[in-house]
């Protein structure tokens, strides 16, 4: 039977769907170069085009004028619909991934997009008069997994065009027979899914066995309606009163950059929109889903008509903007103060231009959620939160679909995970069943939440979605499909349960752990922004409050929504074509720039003398350095213990006083001591050794990371070159290796005064298919590491007790990790490092050795397969005999030296903190520029603490805030409100608002 309903709906049916059609009149214009507006395409001269000839040059933009008469004699009535039928040149197979159109109409208002899956353009009246904008996108299958392919980027791409128009015309729509084959994908996808024995299966399988009796292959349109009749019954007997409901939200996941570069994702958001908001008008139930600020503020600013439009719906309840975040970030690698203004961004904006504030946290394709989360969201107002991403774990499934997720300091908040397990979905009943055989909490609950419409490259619902919605509304063998809001689902899952199932601590994705090294310049561009814009705020803030000056808020703004903008998951992860690797270097580097001349400005306005003042230090970082106070300007301390080496038979011995470390003569660290006098390397073993692995994904190149492959290494041992000298008072060993194609010049340094060994690697990479580490043997009997996060760190198991801690193979920290023992601990910073191993071994003298592997640079081929090629620097400190907190210093070191100050006055921090593991993470005048200083600090230890902190400024009134800097219940009881008491429980963050009293 399923042959012969293949040759139906194939021969006759779809052939069927069109019963006439008519010519248009087709002109064509190409963009010289990148994409233009519609004003300045339409003022073209346009030349003769038609249907069969070629076009789209990889990235190329063709517009077409498009126009024609409907003709008189097709029929108008219910039963026929005329519509434009577009056919660039699509493979059929997945929108977003290759040739898009967008339509206009002659004055420039947006009509909709044309892509595989929604080829059609209304004819509204008579006459047909459209513009088409063709976007020539190359296609990159992201299943090319490790090929190489130079359409990543302009310059390799060619000029050959990739596309040939096949049809551009009227047609008339045979409404009843569109309807029929709705109805056969239904009936038929729900009986594949069921027992094929089953009563309802046969049921199905009769019903469509009598349809193709009533259908006449040589008539069908005359017969379609005996046969739609025929398979009626089918799809009138209603669900069990057990059925899952699914709560169905159109939605199309549009990836800020990835296949395609940034430019081309905001002509995807239009498409898209257009798309959602035409199905809308026809369906006024229909309710779409959007996540990113970003991708609206384009729109906002390049289609302000389409603008007005979301508008409309946004207040009619249709369009629904959700996500709370700037766009869809990276969790892992952006550090405390982006993570918050990722919110901060994103709830303003949807605030300022809707009126909504939106209550969840939307990011259904980041690879891996921070522990830190849940309080950051419920700081910002988050209710709730929902990923699907969760389900690609390669080992472990997650226990429940929903559940309340906690994190380090304790915070709960609602999570879901869609059981449909995607985030594109089609509502096809395949997809329907998988949502209900997978959900792990029908005891509990009964709803879950289903996005629908293509995504990743755009597109959205179509209205074939739609048609199944409605077919499965209350359909005997599926589950019930109920068209709402995310919030609607929300409602309904929360009051379903009295008492949630916990997951505490991060969501680690046990997958796409290659993505926290891919593209090193892209992140150290990333962290070094982040650190300019700490100081940038902070400097500001302190000349604002000390000197008088100004505050740089309009820049500060667009700086760090770019800087946000650039941490989308497929971005800071190093997963994107070229174009976007290039583009991002590029952003950063001009944003570092302008940043460093703000801190200029405001540094020299904080200036009393000029350059022939003494020499002070800047210390933006939360901790003392170098006598240094905090967030102040002042003279540093004279360092004590000169640095000095001895020359052994062996190799070198570096000694200032306070470490004491040994260097063999291949340029090795083989013994580390701290000032206790204990060893930190293991005998026989070296630190600092660079290791060379295999890198061979089996799938996703530059995202994955095998186990497999980290068992293959060789050790970087032999040298071309190696020296000991003294510089500005410090020793430094200098080796240089190299390895085939590539080379490394390693630097391990001692300071004086320095408590910790400084590493720098200048690496020159060109290796394909090779993950470089940096190894560490530590004589530290660790139960657990703890590793840097957003306001805290996370522990982890050094074990592999279960399969969960052995999934954790590779892993993400942030600036530092720690290991340790009672009474001891090591530990290990970095500049721009996100990706470590952790490996624990029992040696022959019965000690433990934990070997920690700090992960480098990767050499990727796909999706760019350049990948890092090219001159890089990184930096790490080793220091012996730590505790946490002596990790967050090594950790605010590196992120922010000292910097040097002419002038003859000191410059007191702002604010300060009694507690030292109370640290102060950013100090900024509010957003809404009423002048007063906003504070946020951390508890940084993990322990309960009690502090005062003290402003050093005349305070007029002090309120603790949320992240928008909104007042929070109980206000501070303060009498002085210059000087606030508090009790923080392990990682809390606390956000402080100061009203700025008048003086004179």
């Amino acid at each position: 039977m399923a042959d012969r309903l293949d040759r139906l709906v194939g021969e006759s049916l779809t052939a069927a769907v069109h019963t006439r059609t008519a010519p248009l009149e087709i002109l064509a214009w190409e963009a010289p170069g990148e994409p233009v507006p519609f004003a300045d395409a339409a003022c073209q001269r346009y030349a003769p085009f038609a249907v069969g000839e070629p076009w789209g040059r990889p990235w190329s933009t063709l517009w077409l004028r498009v126009r024609g008469t409907l003709p008189g004699e097709w029929p108008r009535d219910a039963r026929h619909r005329p519509e434009v039928v577009v056919d660039l040149g699509f493979d059929g197979l997945m929108p977003g991934f290759q040739a898009e159109g967008l339509a206009f109409r002659p004055d420039g208002t947006v009509v909709k997009a044309v892509s595989p899956r929604n080829s059609h353009l209304p004819v509204v009246g008579a006459e047909i008069d459209y513009f088409l904008e063709l976007a020539g996108n190359p296609g990159i299958p992201p299943e090319s997994h490790w090929r190489s392919t130079r359409l990543g980027d302009r310059a390799t791409a060619g000029v050959e065009p990739l596309y040939r128009l096949r049809r551009l015309e009227i047609a008339l729509v045979d409404v009843g027979v569109w309807e029929l084959l709705q109805d056969i994908e239904v009936v038929r996808g729900l009986a594949e899914q069921l027992p094929a024995d089953g009563p309802r299966a046969l049921q199905l399988w009769s019903a469509l066995d009598r349809m193709m009796d009533a259908i006449d292959p040589d008539d069908v349109s005359g017969t379609v309606l005996v046969a739609r009749r025929a398979l009626a019954p089918a799809l009138a007997a209603p669900a069990a009163a057990s059925a899952h409901t699914v709560l169905a939200t159109g939605h199309a996941h549009i990836d800020t950059a990835w296949l395609w570069p940034v430019r081309e994702t905001v002509r995807k958001c239009a498409r898209t929109f257009s798309n959602a908001l035409a199905l809308m008008d026809e369906h006024p139930d229909f309710r779409f889903a959007c996540s990113s600020a970003q991708q609206l503020a384009w729109v906002k600013e390049s289609y302000p008509g389409l603008f007005a439009r979301i508008r409309e719906k946004v207040a009619s309840g249709q369009f629904v903007p959700v996500g709370s975040q700037w766009v869809e970030p990276d969790t892992n690698m952006p550090g405390s103060e982006a993570t918050v203004r990722q919110l901060v961004h994103g709830k303003r904006f949807f605030l300022e231009e809707f009126g909504l504030e939106t209550r969840e946290v939307w990011l259904p394709d980041t690879f891996g959620y921070s522990a830190a989360l849940p309080q950051i969201m419920k700081l910002a107002g988050v209710d709730w939160f929902m990923t699907q991403k969760i389900s690609w774990n390669q080992t472990n499934a997650m226990p429940h679909h929903t559940l309340a997720w906690e994190g380090i300091d304790g915070t709960r908040i609602f999570a879901h995970f869609p059981p449909i397990e995607t985030y594109n979905a089609e509502l096809s009943a395949a997809e329907l069943a998988h949502a209900e055989r997978t959900y792990r909490d029908h005891d509990a609950g009964t709803v879950s939440l289903a996005p629908f419409g293509w995504g990743d490259g755009g597109g959205g619902p179509t209205r074939e979605m739609l048609a199944a919605a409605r077919r499965q509304a209350d359909l005997e063998g599926s589950p019930r499909v109920r068209l709402g809001s995310p919030g609607d689902f929300y409602t309904a899952a929360i009051q379903e349960v009295d008492e949630l199932p916990v997951w505490r601590g991060e969501m680690y994705l046990e997958l796409h752990r290659g993505t926290l090294t891919s593209q090193l310049r892209t992140k150290q561009g990333n962290r070094r922004c982040e650190e300019l814009l700490h100081e940038a705020e902070l400097w500001a803030t302190t000349a604002a409050v000390q000197a008088g000056t100004g505050y740089p808020y309009d820049a500060l703004d667009r700086l760090w929504k770019r800087v946000l903008m650039l941490q989308f998951h497929d971005i800071l992860p190093g997963s994107s074509i070229s174009w976007v690797h290039r583009e991002a270097e590029a952003d950063h580097t001009a944003i570092v720039r302008e940043l460093e001349g703000m801190v200029a400005v405001s540094l020299d306005a904080l200036r009393v003398a000029g350059e022939d003042g003494p020499l002070l230090y800047a210390n933006a970082t939360a901790v003392w350095l170098a006598g240094v106070p905090p967030h102040a300007v002042a003279a540093p301390a004279d360092p004590a213990g000169a640095a000095r080496f001895e020359e052994t038979a062996d190799g070198w011995v570096l000694t200032n006083g306070i470490v004491r470390a040994v260097v063999d003569r291949r340029g090795l660290l083989v013994s580390l001591q701290g000032p206790d006098g204990r060893e930190a390397i293991p005998a026989g073993e070296a630190a600092a050794l660079l290791r060379l692995h295999r890198d061979a994904p089996g799938k996703w190149d530059a995202w994955d990371i095998e186990r497999d492959d980290l068992r293959h290494a060789v050790d970087l041992t032999e040298l071309e070159q190696l020296g000991v000298v003294t510089e500005d008072g410090a020793v430094v060993v200098r080796c240089v290796r190299r390895f085939g194609s590539s080379s490394v010049t390693e630097e391990l340094t001692l300071a004086p005064g320095r408590a910790a060994v400084d590493i720098a690697l200048d690496v020159d990479w060109q290796h394909r298919g090779r993950l470089l580490k940096l190894m560490f043997p530590l004589d530290v009997h660790a139960e657990e590491t703890r590793s840097e996060t957003q306001f805290g760190h996370l522990a982890r198991p050094t074990h592999a007790n279960t399969s969960w801690d052995a999934a954790r193979f590779e892993v993400s920290g942030q600036r530092w990790i720690h290991v340790g023992e009672p009474g001891y601990g090591v530990a290990i910073a970095n500049d721009s490092t996100h990706g470590h191993s952790v490996q624990r071994r029992t040696r022959t003298d019965g000690g433990t050795t934990t070997m920690i592997g700090m992960s480098v640079i990767r050499g990727p081929r796909f999706p760019d397969p350049d990948a890092d090629r090219g001159r890089h620097r990184v930096r790490f400190s080793l220091r012996p005999t730590a505790n946490i907190a002596d990790a967050c210093e090594e950790g605010l070191r590196l992120a922010h030296p000292l910097r040097p100050v002419r002038s003859s006055r000191p410059a007191e921090a702002l604010v300060t903190c009694t507690d030292p593991h109370v640290l102060i993470e950013a100090v900024k005048l509010a957003d809404d520029r009423s002048g007063d200083v906003v504070v946020r600090l951390y508890e940084a230890s993990g322990g309960r603490r009690r502090a005062t902190v003290r402003a050093s400024f005349p305070v007029a009134g002090v309120q603790r805030t949320d992240l928008l800097e909104r007042p929070l219940d109980p206000p501070v009881g303060a009498s002085e409100p210059s000087s606030v008491a508090f009790e923080l429980r392990p990682f809390e963050i606390v956000t402080l608002r100061y009203r700025r009293a008048r003086v004179g």
